[in-house]
């Protein structure tokens, strides 16, 4: 990192407002033995679906960070989902089956049925936008898809090996898995990731995995950097 920052990155929060206020306030105390330092959040995407609170939590997330902090908020392809479900894309009903249904009880949207009609798919669509806040809209649309910042690349999925990081496509950004999990290739920085799911942080030389699968371990975790040091915080 470069000299005078600290940075805090955010796993897959995935519903669970209960531990990203745990996390936060971990966070905050944690930064309090870096006063003259920047401090910024970097989270790594999947707020919504799986977790009850999903609401809950882009409301957080689309309010200011915590005093003496800034905050980037990258896309996961949870969020990319919702968005096609919003805007009628082809595939956006598939958005439901892969958890979807709880983000729309977390709107006050009765959920519908797993063969529910066309008709039905789209009244639901329909009750989700007038439920969503405008702010809300803002804060997904809004969305980056990477991150870098000193020798660390920050991004949900991952990217796409032997390909440089400013040409990396979107669609591996969100939704890569074994191509980039296998690969031990030097990516030109360290990627810093979530979307796969380990039980404690996964420490390649070429990548950092740290989606610890929160919505059902209960175990939500940030990555601290700081110079050459690198550390973990976690909710369990």
């Amino acid at each position: 990192m470069p000299r005078g920052l600290r940075v805090y990155a955010i796993g897959d929060i995935h519903g669970r407002l209960d531990l990203l206020d745990q996390l936060l306030n971990q966070i905050q105390h944690d930064a309090a033995s870096a006063r003259d330092q920047v401090k910024h959040l970097v989270f790594l995407g999947d707020y919504v679906d799986r977790g009850p609170n999903s609401r809950a939590v882009i409301d957080r997330l689309a309010g200011p960070p915590p005093a003496g902090f800034g905050a980037i908020h990258l896309m996961g392809n949870h969020e990319e989902a919702m968005l096609d479900f919003m805007n009628e894309a082809p595939n956006g009903p598939n958005w439901l089956r892969y958890g979807g249904l709880a983000t729309l009880a977390s709107y006050g949207v009765r959920p519908p049925a797993e063969d529910a009609q066309p008709e039905e798919v789209g009244e639901a669509r329909r009750l989700l936008l007038a439920a969503m806040p405008a702010h809300h809209r803002s804060f997904l649309k809004g969305l980056r898809t990477s991150l870098s910042i000193g020798d660390y690349h920050f991004v949900h999925a991952g990217i796409r090996p032997g390909m440089p990081l400013e040409r990396q496509e979107r669609q591996d950004m969100l939704w890569i898995r074994d191509e980039f999990l296998n690969s031990n290739a030097n990516h030109g920085k360290v990627v810093v990731h979530g979307h796969t799911i380990s039980m404690k942080p996964d420490i390649q030389p070429n990548r950092i995995g740290i989606d610890t699968g929160a919505y059902a371990t209960n175990r939500l975790t940030a990555l601290v950097l700081e110079g050459t040091d690198r550390r973990f915080l976690c909710t369990v």
